[in-house]
């Protein structure tokens, strides 16, 4: 990697000490010693084996604290890390993407009080590239590798280059805050930094689909209430058995294959096994189980609908049909949120949630003054500093919609 300024190679990052796995009672004790005497922020970060296992758990937790050095801890080894959870408890956590990491770490007890979230702050810094090796290189003029980030994190012993991996993970997290930090003050950001912040750690987890076999990739092709009753035969076989094995379902038999079985259910075992778009490491040795879930799927009384109700709005491309007013009102305000996020130096997407823009678009307050559409993005999940940033302007763009003005800047859809 060579530093685009000069054209030389950057340096390499390396771990600050030697890496090591903390998986014993004592090593733990001595860990959260450590962490405890240390101060200023914890830096965090956790390793799953999406992809592998079925479950999202953490299989590597990784923690640098400035005079407590890195922890790299085997949380499988562990029942209870209660004390670790004190030790952190007053401090502010610093993760890169933390949203993918909270969910697991609230699994294993480790709750935060506040974060610092490294990959948001750089796009509200208005960093083209995120990615934690991107904003190293940018803010700290290092090179640091991303080779073991899809990595099977469940092996046991953890291959030591993944643990230098992990080390690093951590150990610039705390001098890329500080940057950010700095960078966040000099372009008048950090409140809107902290309302994101702390967005991102309260944020609530999604409900579970009602019928999550409908996230099948390809469901759509297969029609008939018949043929969808094997599809979801089949990816209720394959959940439960990946369930039990601890396995990534996609691993035992790809959601390619369930479909193409259940676009043309086979009539015998041996014809389901000998179905060349049935494949996968499970889909031989396991056949037995496959078949028994087209034959319940073939029998089924309860029958799945072939069209599910949603509050999902139609794609805005379909709009002008639609709802031709709701497509003007859009088609107005978009251009409008572009130029403001320009001026922040902003992604569009975190000046204003598309979802806010577009449900308010579709359905507004009447009249749309500018506190009315303050109060109805405010119900579509937008932040108090993205209200004051776009809801007056906003309402201007959907009073020229309605009177079918021009926007004055020009329309880009």
């Amino acid at each position: 990697m060579t530093d685009p300024a000069d054209g030389a190679p950057l340096p390499d990052a390396t771990p600050a000490q030697p890496v090591a796995v903390v998986a014993d009672r004592d090593g733990y004790l001595d860990a959260v010693r450590r962490i405890a005497e240390g101060s200023g922020p914890i830096a965090v970060d956790a390793e799953r084996a999406s992809g592998f296992r079925y479950s999202q758990r953490a299989y590597l937790i990784q923690l640098f604290r400035r005079g407590s050095g890195t922890v790299l801890l085997d949380p499988i080894a562990f029942d209870d890390l209660s004390e670790l959870a004190d030790a952190m408890r007053d401090a502010e956590w610093v993760l890169h993407a933390a949203s993918q990491d909270l969910p697991c770490l609230r699994e294993v007890g480790l709750e935060p009080e506040r974060v610092f979230d490294t990959e948001l702050g750089a796009r509200l810094l208005g960093f083209e590239r995120v990615g934690l090796g991107a904003v190293v290189e940018r803010l700290l003029g290092l090179h640091l590798a991303k080779e073991h980030s899809a990595a099977d994190w469940s092996t046991r012993p953890l291959p030591t280059p993944w643990l230098v991996y992990a080390a690093l993970d951590v150990e610039l997290l705390l001098d890329v805050r500080d940057a950010e930090e700095a960078l966040l003050v000099e372009q008048g950001k950090t409140r809107i930094a902290a309302e994101e912040f702390e967005a991102v750690r309260t944020r609530e987890a999604k409900p579970a689909p009602a019928e999550p076999w409908r996230r099948l990739s390809g469901v759509h092709t297969v029609r008939g209430p018949r043929n969808l009753a094997v599809a979801r035969a089949l990816w209720q076989a394959r959940d439960a058995y990946a369930r039990q094995i601890d396995a990534a379902p996609g691993r035992l038999v790809p959601d390619a294959s369930l479909v193409a079985v259940a676009r043309t259910p086979p009539s015998s075992k041996r014809e389901l096994a000998g179905m060349r778009s049935f494949s996968g490491r499970a889909s031989r040795s396991e056949i037995d189980r496959w078949w028994q879930a087209v034959e319940a799927g073939l029998a089924a009384e309860d029958l799945p609908a072939t069209r599910v109700p949603s509050d999902a709005l139609p794609p805005p491309r379909a709009w002008s049909d639609r709802n031709p007013e709701a497509d003007r009102r859009l088609k107005a305000a978009r251009p409008v949120v572009a130029r403001i996020a320009e001026a922040m130096s902003l992604p569009a997407e975190n000046l204003l949630p598309p979802e806010a823009l577009r449900r308010v678009s579709w359905e507004p307050p009447q009249p749309p003054s500018a506190d009315a559409i303050a109060a109805a993005l405010e119900q579509h999940a937008a932040r108090p500093w993205q209200i004051v940033a776009t809801a007056q302007a906003i309402a201007e763009a959907f009073v020229q919609a309605e009177q079918g003005a021009p926007d004055p800047a020009g329309s880009v859809s």
